[in-house]
């Protein structure tokens, strides 16, 4: 983004390694147009905090990626009560995409792209246990719920907004070498003295990883396909729970009394 000439904002929840990371792009790209700001998305207090501030300072917001993302991690809690992985990965999103939806339909035509996860078609909505408070904890089961809520999530928010020039997208990266598998082991013994391997062989670079976001983001004739599911820079059908609209509605309603939202914001 910062190499097409793009403002881009950093939303980020370590500023240190954050302003590293934008000093390397501003380098890199020739873009020194690029903002860092503190966002945590464990925390709803931090989300509104970003926003208020996000609206306050911009004039406009043409795309927002919802990249964040906990994966498989042991049961954590957010700040608020929230299962972590349902709580960063859906919720957080859930929340923050919602603050900032008035900017984008005053940016129109404008876009939410959402990174989800193959890893979503073996997800299931539990919408009376969310957070695993019934059920005994599995890490995995509890990665593709967040996932398989961010299909259903664009998918609702592509009916919502029909009309408004706001389109959404979400999709799997690919199964990209970054610090987002750091708990995978945990389930999958083998995988350490599989790295060891040249990671290209494997896995996508994290430059690969972003191409289908990229392509969700700037590709121009999307808008007919808003609430798809994208891989490998190309349309592709998501699961069949993935497309059930009366879920996709159920789970927006859920959220929206779980994060505090009203119809006022």
């Amino acid at each position: 983004m910062a190499r097409r000439g793009a403002r881009v904002i950093m939303a980020c929840r370590d500023l240190t390694r954050a302003e590293q990371a934008a000093e390397e792009i501003r380098k890199q790209s020739g873009n020194g147009n690029i903002v860092v700001r503190h966002l945590d998305l464990a925390s709803l207090h931090s989300i509104r905090l970003f926003a208020k501030e996000f609206l306050c300072t911009e004039d406009r917001l043409d795309i927002l990626i919802n990249n964040a993302g906990v994966m498989m991690c042991p049961k954590w809690l957010t700040e608020d009560g929230f299962e972590t992985q349902l709580g960063v990965n859906h919720l957080g999103h859930f929340l923050l995409t919602n603050l900032l939806l008035e900017k984008l339909k005053s940016s129109a035509p404008s876009r939410v792209v959402t990174v989800s996860s193959m890893a979503h078609k073996g997800g299931k909505i539990t919408l009376d246990d969310l957070f695993f408070a019934k059920r005994p904890y599995s890490s995995l089961e509890s990665y593709q719920q967040s996932k398989l809520a961010n299909v259903l999530f664009t998918r609702e928010l592509a009916h919502r907004m029909q009309g408004t020039g706001v389109t959404s997208y979400s999709l799997h990266p690919g199964v990209v070498l970054t610090e987002l598998g750091r708990h995978w082991q945990n389930w999958f013994p083998l995988l350490g003295p599989l790295l060891s391997v040249p990671s290209h062989l494997l896995m996508k670079t994290p430059t690969e990883g972003a191409q289908t976001t990229i392509y969700c983001s700037v590709s121009p004739g999307l808008e007919a396909l808003s609430g798809r599911y994208f891989s490998d820079c190309a349309e592709k059908t998501s699961a069949p729970q993935a497309r059930d609209d009366a879920v996709a509605r159920r789970l927006w309603e859920e959220s929206a009394r779980l994060v505090g939202l009203t119809d006022e914001q």
